[in-house]
C-alpha cells in the first residue's frame, strides 16, 4: 500500500484563558541541552586546564600538557535507533592532545591521545546507555558562599551570631562568637582558635595585590584599626576581647600555632607552618571558592574582587569578620538557607564535570608514578597516560548515580517532568533521614521557579521538585524566572511617551514647564497626555530631561534570581489593565520580600508574566487549579504521569 507523503498541517493552537500569554513558553527540556553543550564546550577544556601540566614528584624532569581541540568528540559507531536496537551506547570517541616536555633536554612530544567513548546527549535531553535512555536530574545544592547564622545563648538569652564559609572545593571555615565575647574559627571541623592568630597568619602569606589596604595585620593594634568602624559598642568590645585572650603576638608565632592545630602530632617548623596554610588557601588545586562562590562572596560582602581570583584573599577574611562583629552589635540579620538565592542547580554538565575530574585526578596519579619509574629519555605520551580510571569514572556515574535514572516513559508530560526534576539527593545532597522540615517545605522565593504543588507524596516530599513554566537557570546556576518591565518615568526624547500621561519633569514636579519665551506649557502638578504636537513642544522645551508618566507595563522582560528580586515590587499577572497597559486601578495586588499587599500602582516595578509562572508543566494542565484543595492537586499533577 502506497503511503502518502503528504504535508498534516499542524492544527491551530486555541486558548481558553482570560489572560493571554504575552510570552511563549520557553522550551522545556533546554535547561538538559544548554548544560551538556556547556560542557562540550566550556567544561571540558575547562578540566584539562586544571590539571595541565602534570609534573613527576621532583618537579625538574618532565611536564605533560593537556590541550583540548576545538572539537574533540568523533562521530558516534551508532546512530541513536541502532544503540537502542543493539543494547549498545550512544557515545563518541573522546581525543585530545598530549604535549610531553623534558625538561633535561628541552625534547617535545606531542601526540593524539583517546580518552575513551564518550556518551552524547540526543537531541531529546536523554543519554542511550547499554540501550536504555536514561535522564541526569539536575541537583538542588547549598551554594558556596558565606552565611550568617544565629543562636540564642542559654544562659544570656543573647543572639549570638555565626559565619560559615563554604569553597567550591578546600577547607571549611567556621567562625563563631561566644558568649565570653571571643571571636573563634574552626578550620575544616578541627579545634578551635582565636580569629586574630588566624588573621597574623593569613597577613604573612598574603601578600597579593588584593590584601585589605594599608592595614597591618601583624600587629594589636593594625588588628584593630581594622574594625574600628563596626566594633564600637562602648560594653562590648570583641576584637579587642579576642585579643586579650590570644596568647600569640608575632606572626611566624601564629603559623605554629596554626599547624599545631591542624597537625597536632608533627613536629611544628615554621617552613611546614608556612607550606601547610599555603597549600589550605593559596594553592588553586586545593581551594577553589568557584565561579560561584567568589561572586556570591562578592555580592554579600560589597567587594569588587575580580571574578578570576578564586581563591581566599586577606580582603575576604577580614570582611567577613567584619560582617560578623557587626551582626553581633545589632546591624543586619541572618541570611535563610533555605532561600533560593542561597541554593543553587548543578545541571547535568557540571554533574559530568564533576565525575570526570575525579577520573581525571585518579589518571593524574598514575602519570606521575609512571614518570618517577621510566626513563626521562624513553617515555612517550602515550606509555604515561592510562585512561582506564577515566572511562571507569564515567560508567560509574551514568550506570550508577542516583542522579542518572532510566527516563519515565509512561507518557509525553512523564518525559519532560523527568528532565525538569530538580533533586535535593544525591552525592553532595541532603539525605532523607537527615532532610528536616524546613527544607522540605515551601519557601516564599520558589515563587515562578519550583512547583509548590507538583512534588512526590512519601520520604521523598520536598525534597524532589520541578521547575516552574518560566523557569530558568542562569549561568551561575541559580533559578530566575521573568517579570514584564513596568515603566513609571522615560526620556522625553524615546517616543514611547507619546499617548501617555503627563506627570511631571523628574526633579522638578512643583515646577510649571515653560516655552523660551515665557508661556506656560504645563502646569505644576498638572495630568495631561502627550500627543504628537505636546511631545513636539516639550521636547524642544526640555531635550535630554527624564519626565515621570503614569506607569505601564511593556512587554519587555527581565529575568530575575530570588535575591534579586526582594528589591522590587512586582504586580499580579492578572492584574487589570487599560488599552494603553496602564494600570486600570490605584491600589493594585503585589508582592514585596516574599509579603502579599494592596500597595498604590505608581510604586510598582515589575508585573508577573503569566498566572502559570508559579507552576510546573503538570500543575499548569489541570483546570481551574484555583478551586482545587493543594493535597488533592498534588495528587493530581503526579497522577498525570
Amino acid at each position: 500500500m502506497a503511503v502518502s507523503s503528504r504535508a498534516v498541517a499542524l492544527p491551530e493552537r486555541v486558548s481558553f484563558a482570560r489572560i493571554p500569554d504575552i510570552r511563549p513558553m520557553p522550551g522545556l527540556i533546554q535547561i538538559q541541552l544548554d548544560s551538556f553543550e556547556w560542557f562540550k564546550k566550556e567544561g571540558l577544556r575547562e578540566l584539562f586546564q586544571e590539571i595541565s601540566p602534570i609534573e613527576d614528584f621532583t618537579g625538574k624532569n618532565l611536564s605533560l600538557e593537556f590541550i583540548v581541540p576545538p572539537d574533540p568528540f568523533g562521530k558516534p559507531k551508532y546512530n541513536e535507533d541502532e544503540c537502542r536496537d543493539r543494547d549498545a551506547t550512544y557515545s563518541a570517541p573522546l581525543n585530545v592532545k598530549a604535549r610531553l616536555i623534558n625538561k633535561e633536554t628541552g625534547e617535545i612530544i606531542e601526540k593524539d591521545i583517546f580518552m575513551g567513548d564518550f556518551p552524547l546527549m540526543t537531541k531529546e535531553g536523554t543519554f542511550i546507555i547499554n540501550g536504555a535512555e536514561r535522564v541526569v536530574v539536575s541537583q538542588l545544592v547549598r551554594s558556596p558562599g558565606v552565611y550568617y547564622t544565629a543562636d540564642e545563648d542559654a544562659t544570656t538569652g543573647r543572639k549570638l551570631f555565626a559565619a560559615k564559609l563554604i569553597p567550591g572545593r578546600g577547607a571549611w571555615l567556621e567562625f563563631e562568637t561566644s558568649n565570653k565575647n571571643l571571636l573563634t574559627v574552626k578550620i575544616d571541623r578541627k579545634r578551635k582558635l582565636p580569629i586574630t592568630t588566624l588573621l597574623r597568619a593569613i597577613a604573612s602569606l598574603s601578600k597579593d595585590q588584593y590584601h585589605a589596604e594599608n592595614l597591618d595585620l601583624s600587629t594589636d593594634q593594625g588588628i584593630l584599626d581594622a574594625f574600628r568602624d563596626v566594633d564600637n559598642d562602648p560594653n562590648i568590645r570583641y576584637i579587642q576581647a579576642t585579643l586579650d585572650r590570644d596568647p600569640v603576638k608575632k606572626e611566624d608565632e601564629a603559623l605554629l600555632e596554626l599547624y599545631k592545630k591542624l597537625r597536632p602530632g608533627d613536629p611544628a617548623t615554621i617552613d611546614n607552618a608556612r607550606s601547610l596554610v599555603k597549600n589550605l588557601f593559596f594553592n588553586p588545586r586545593r581551594y577553589d571558592l568557584g565561579s560561584v562562590g567568589r561572586y556570591k562572596l562578592n555580592r554579600k560582602l560589597d567587594l569588587s574582587t575580580p571574578q578570576s581570583e578564586r581563591i581566599l584573599t586577606q580582603d575576604d577574611l577580614v570582611n567577613i569578620m567584619r560582617r560578623l562583629v557587626a551582626l553581633n552589635n545589632g546591624h543586619g540579620r541572618k541570611d535563610d538557607i533555605d532561600h533560593l538565592g542561597n541554593r543553587r542547580v548543578r545541571c547535568v554538565g557540571e554533574l559530568i564535570q564533576t565525575q570526570f575530574r575525579v577520573g581525571l585526578l585518579r589518571m593524574e596519579r598514575v602519570v606521575k608514578e609512571r614518570m618517577s619509574i621510566q626513563e626521562p629519555g624513553q617515555a612517550t605520551p602515550n606509555a604515561l597516560i592510562n585512561i582506564r580510571p577515566v572511562v571507569a569514572a564515567m560508567k560509574e556515574f551514568f550506570g550508577g548515580s542516583q542522579l542518572s535514572q532510566f527516563m519515565d516513559q509512561t507518557n509525553a508530560l512523564a518525559e519532560i517532568g523527568h528532565k525538569r526534576r530538580l533533586s535535593a539527593l544525591g552525592p553532595g545532597g541532603l539525605s532523607r533521614e537527615r532532610a528536616g522540615f524546613d527544607v522540605r517545605d515551601v519557601h516564599q522565593s520558589h515563587y515562578g521557579r519550583i512547583c509548590p504543588i507538583e512534588t512526590p507524596e512519601g520520604p521523598n516530599i520536598g525534597l524532589i521538585g520541578n521547575l516552574a513554566t518560566y523557569g530558568q537557570i542562569n549561568p551561575y546556576g541559580f533559578v530566575e524566572t521573568p517579570y514584564r518591565k513596568v515603566y513609571k518615568r522615560l526620556p522625553i526624547s524615546d517616543r514611547q511617551v507619546i499617548g501617555r500621561e503627563f506627570r511631571g519633569v523628574v526633579g522638578r514636579e512643583r515646577e510649571d514647564v515653560v516655552t523660551a519665551d515665557g508661556t506656560v506649557l504645563i502646569k505644576a502638578r498638572t495630568r495631561v497626555r502627550i500627543d504628537e504636537a505636546l511631545y513636539n513642544q516639550l521636547t524642544e522645551v526640555l531635550q535630554d530631561a527624564e519626565i515621570r508618566i503614569r506607569p505601564f507595563v511593556t512587554l519587555e522582560v527581565d529575568y530575575r534570581t530570588a535575591d534579586d528580586e526582594e528589591n522590587f515590587w512586582i504586580a499580579q499577572a492578572n492584574t487589570k489593565l487599560t488599552e494603553n497597559s496602564e494600570f486600570a486601578e490605584e491600589r493594585v495586588l503585589a508582592r514585596y520580600q516574599g509579603e502579599f499587599a494592596l500597595e498604590s500602582a505608581d510604586t510598582m516595578d515589575y508585573m508577573d508574566v503569566s498566572p502559570r509562572q508559579t507552576v510546573s508543566v503538570a500543575t499548569a494542565l489541570i483546570p481551574f487549579l484555583e478551586h482545587d484543595d493543594v493535597n488533592r492537586a498534588l495528587m493530581g499533577a503526579n497522577m498525570q504521569r
